[in-house]
């Protein structure tokens, strides 16, 4: 049977739509990036970028090389509850960065250092597709400060761990990463004293 619909475009019109979509992200941030935008740039028509990546979602996920959909991991992590959240996602990332199937994202962390596009990719994607899910998620206070107070931990150890390779994190077990972090973590995402004012902290200048 001969396949019917939308044909998908020439040879290298996804690589084209990614950039194009890597640059608007950058650009724009996520939410001021459009599927019109994305398809203006690599002068394709809308539909070819649908074609390709399914969803807005799809393309930034696309862009930033991460190897599973924030969608089917965020439930699993947040099934058992509260307890065990910041461990639980301090092992999946570091577990996903360890295997092949985190190879291109790795390539996307190493990028980071002295390149703003890519900076601003990795940033976008783990504070808003995967820390600011859970933040939402769970219906504490201030879901934006505490997603970025744990994205600054998790990016500062992809960043120690494969680019600057800073020991003892680079040869670190999981099981001890998870162990030093996920406390962190944890606090960052459930303590509902995290956004009171610090006592101590009141008349400083």
């Amino acid at each position: 049977m001969p396949r019917t619909g939308r044909r998908p475009g020439p040879g290298g019109t996804r690589e084209r739509i990614l950039a194009a979509a890597r640059s608007d992200f950058s650009n724009a941030g996520y939410e001021g990036a459009t599927i019109r935008g994305i398809a203006a740039q690599a002068k394709v028509d809308p539909a070819l970028v649908l074609h390709y990546f399914e969803s807005k979602d799809g393309v930034f996920r696309a862009a930033v090389q991460f190897p599973v959909d924030p969608a089917e991991f965020i439930p699993r992590l947040l099934a058992p509850g509260l307890d065990g959240l910041g461990v639980r996602l301090v092992r999946f990332f570091v577990e996903t960065w360890d295997s092949p199937a985190g190879s291109p994202l790795l390539g996307v962390i190493r990028s980071v250092v002295g390149n703003d596009d890519a900076a601003t990719l990795m940033r976008e994607f783990v504070q808003r597709q995967v820390l600011g899910r859970i933040a939402r998620a769970l219906e504490l206070d201030q879901p934006q400060l505490r997603a970025s107070l744990a994205a600054s931990q998790l990016i500062g150890l992809a960043m120690l761990r494969y680019v600057v390779k800073v020991e003892p994190l680079a040869s670190a077990r999981t099981d001890e990463i998870v162990g030093w972090l996920g406390p962190t973590v944890q606090r960052y995402l459930t303590d509902r004293d995290l956004a009171k004012p610090n006592p101590s902290s009141r008349g400083r200048r």
